[in-house]
């Protein structure tokens, strides 16, 4: 059985959530403040957090990147729960490292498939070593070095490049890296995929030039 952990100030959100996680089978546990989650989180990790954007102590952005900064918490999937709607505002949180984010008001059905449909993702894949030259992703490590030396990666740029990496010299289609990667359906006019892209390939360095660019199709890694 799945642990979850909510987050969320909200007290007649959070019983609504706690209940329907609850009858979809999971172990749910819930605070109303980012004090009370990290307390928490020294005695027992979670197998998903559910993440409000606004709490009263410490902001959900703020709390993802305190965890994807340890070693220990930066693999433990994220959803954030946000009535923010500017692409500005949920482009940041994905930047800080969240996996999926939820709008409120959200459906009951919509909240328990994001959370099956994220642990599914986050479950799956091996561990491994690619090697490229001196590009190297060591996913046992969950770390990225170009000739030696570490590239400091957000989670989901980290998860998009060992995507492309391992689909190398394939055309990887715009809507099958999202689905993959962040594990939705966005709006044909976001701008999210391209970002990570962009920001990836300044990071790599002489590396990012072989992120190409498939014209109305989406990107390959050769």
């Amino acid at each position: 059985m799945a642990l979850i952990y909510i987050v969320e100030d909200d007290e007649n959100i959070r019983e609504i959530e706690e209940f329907a996680l609850r009858n979809a089978g999971f172990a749910v546990e819930s605070f109303p403040n980012a004090a009370d989650f990290f307390y928490c989180l020294e005695e027992k990790l979670p197998d998903l957090v559910l993440l409000d954007v606004m709490l009263p102590d410490e902001s959900g952005n703020d709390i993802v990147k305190n965890l994807r900064a340890s070693e220990i918490t930066a693999s433990i999937p994220v959803i954030m729960v946000t009535a923010k709607t500017a692409e500005l505002d949920l482009a940041k949180g994905l930047e800080n490292g969240a996996d999926d984010y939820i709008k409120k008001p959200f459906s009951i059905v919509e909240l328990i498939s994001r959370v099956k449909a994220l642990l599914r993702r986050t479950g799956g894949d091996s561990q491994q070593v690619i090697r490229i030259d001196e590009l190297i992703l060591d996913d046992r490590k969950h770390i990225v070095t170009v000739d030696g030396e570490a590239v400091d990666l957000t989670f989901k740029e980290y998860e998009l490049l060992k995507y492309l990496l391992m689909n190398r010299d394939i055309v990887l289609g715009r809507a099958q890296i999202m689905d993959k990667i962040w594990g939705m359906d966005y709006e044909p006019e976001s701008r999210t995929l391209d970002m990570h892209i962009k920001s990836l390939r300044g990071k790599l360095g002489d590396y990012g030039n072989r992120i190409i660019t498939v014209r109305n199709v989406g990107y390959k890694f050769c």
